[in-house]
């Protein structure tokens, strides 16, 4: 996995991330509102923390590497193997690192880690229209537009419209053993 560049790294999120994590969640509060909703308690991080139990979520922490603070989230979501072989992209960042461009580093490393270690071949970012920084992310990345999904997510009391972006592994790309081979 690649865990770092010269400014931050990646880990995967821990239930030891419990207090600081939902200590940021707070006080990146406007700065999510209404983009995502995220355990600012200990019990909703509890709770949150299952979805990473069979695999098919992972979680991570971008840590800023000179101070080791987290400087946002990224989940790799609802992996799919077989013919798919892709899984969405979730992520955060939190408002004491935010426009740093931590977030484009992080994200950067969690690509190369689902290209190359997971063997993924696509992921896909599900993104507000009104969320202009998310969006300036993805297409600074090399995420490429694809459409729009109408009442997509439930999020901050109300059924949201996103815009689907994704982005697929460099070539030559090495399948997971799951891949039929016809």
């Amino acid at each position: 996995m690649p865990e770092m560049t010269t400014r931050v790294e990646l880990r995967p999120l821990t239930h030891s991330d419990q207090d600081e994590f939902c200590t940021l969640v707070r006080a990146s509060a406007e700065l999510h509102r209404p983009w995502m909703q995220l355990p600012s308690t200990a019990e909703e991080f509890h709770a949150w923390m299952h979805r990473f139990d069979d695999g098919s979520n992972l979680g991570f922490l971008i840590r800023v590497l000179e101070t080791g603070a987290a400087a946002g989230m990224v989940n790799i979501n609802s992996v799919i193997r077989g013919r798919y072989q892709g899984a969405s992209l979730g992520y955060a960042a939190f408002a004491p690192s935010a426009g740093h461009g931590y977030m484009t580093e992080g994200i950067a490393l969690t690509l190369e880690h689902a290209f190359a270690d997971l063997r993924l071949h696509r992921l896909e970012a599900c993104i507000q229209p009104g969320n202009k920084a998310s969006l300036a992310l993805v297409q600074r990345l090399g995420f490429r537009y694809e459409g729009v999904s109408p009442a997509y997510l439930y999020i901050d009391g109300d059924w949201r419209d996103h815009e689907r972006w994704a982005v697929t592994a460099p070539t030559p790309w090495t399948p997971d053993p799951s891949l039929p081979a016809v």
